[in-house]
């Protein structure tokens, strides 16, 4: 095993923010990482663009757009073979503190029972807002939960968390456990994919840790909003398809069957609601987008076969 860390970075059209990045992680205070960049078939050219202006990375050009389950998993395919004892998960839209990855690997280092740990998340503008402080689940609606404030007391005295899930923007695993867990589920493309991977990693016996004494900064929202409002807004409906679907299907995955009824009202009222906003707003593309992605949910299921990308 190398005593090292690999931080993973996907790309996809987004020079500036990746680029923004890689700069952080520059002044990160470490020699224990390597930084892998993920290039999922950008059509701008800024993932050859990005290898050029930092040469010491080590660089991915995936076969095709991937997203971000696949553009990661063939990371962490080369994480598990070359043997890093730490693999991060980093979206490319953040920056971090220069101590970020000591605080969680120091974490790690000290509690061989938790299996995976994230930082606390500010907004990037504005940059004292904290944008996820750990995670959770209300198992009886099957609802995610991100909590979006910690305590001065636990801030100040950077006590960890324990949290039922691990953000994909921020996911700092045991290498090993992968081995046992599967990798991200290929099927899922985005969305709830860190929810699924989560609750495996639990289902090993492990525990799972927000780490407050480490700090990033997060822009989010810019893989799923158009640049351009349209007749059907700001969001592309394939977002909307993918999270109907993928909900659908981590439910049906880990809902236990005395949840099932209070779990079914809450969706039924949720995509209910869904459907008639869009509807109302004459959304027709958004509103097939969720129908289809309820469909598949229903018919299809979660897998989370090794995958075996050209």
């Amino acid at each position: 095993m190398i005593n090292k860390t690999l931080v993973i970075l996907v790309n996809w059209n987004s020079y500036a923010l990746t680029r923004e990045c890689l700069l952080s992680l520059q002044q990160v205070r470490t020699d224990e990482l390597d930084i892998i960049l993920v290039d999922n078939q950008s059509a701008d050219g800024s993932g050859k663009q990005l290898e050029k202006e930092f040469p010491h990375l080590i660089y991915i050009q995936a076969p095709d757009n991937l997203g971000f389950t696949g553009g990661n998993n063939l990371a962490l395919l080369y994480a598990i073979e070359k043997g890093y004892q730490y693999t991060l998960l980093l979206n490319n839209d953040t920056t971090v503190a220069p101590d970020f990855l000591t605080h969680l690997k120091q974490y790690l280092d000290a509690h061989p029972t938790v299996g995976a740990v994230q930082p606390l998340i500010y907004y990037s503008e504005p940059p004292e807002q904290i944008w996820n402080a750990g995670s959770y689940f209300l198992h009886f609606l099957g609802q995610p939960i991100i909590k979006n404030k910690t305590s001065a007391n636990r801030k100040k005295n950077n006590q960890a968390l324990e949290v039922e899930w691990i953000t994909g923007c921020a996911f700092m695993v045991r290498t090993e456990i992968l081995k046992k867990t599967g990798l991200l589920s290929d099927k899922m493309f985005m969305y709830f994919e860190d929810v699924d991977l989560s609750f495996r990693i639990r289902q090993q016996g492990y525990s799972l840790a927000m780490i407050p004494a480490s700090k990033i900064w997060h822009v989010g929202g810019m893989s799923n909003r158009q640049k351009q409002k349209t007749a059907e807004g700001y969001v592309n409906p394939f977002v909307h398809y993918l999270n109907a679907r993928n909900r659908i299907w981590l439910l049906k995955k880990y809902t236990p069957f005395y949840f099932f009824p209070t779990v079914l009202f809450y969706h039924l009222v949720y995509f209910s609601g869904l459907l008639i906003y869009f509807m109302s707003r004459l959304r027709w593309k958004k509103t097939t987008a969720v129908l289809k992605g309820i469909r598949e949910g229903i018919t299809d299921h979660l897998t989370h076969e090794f995958p075996n990308h050209p």
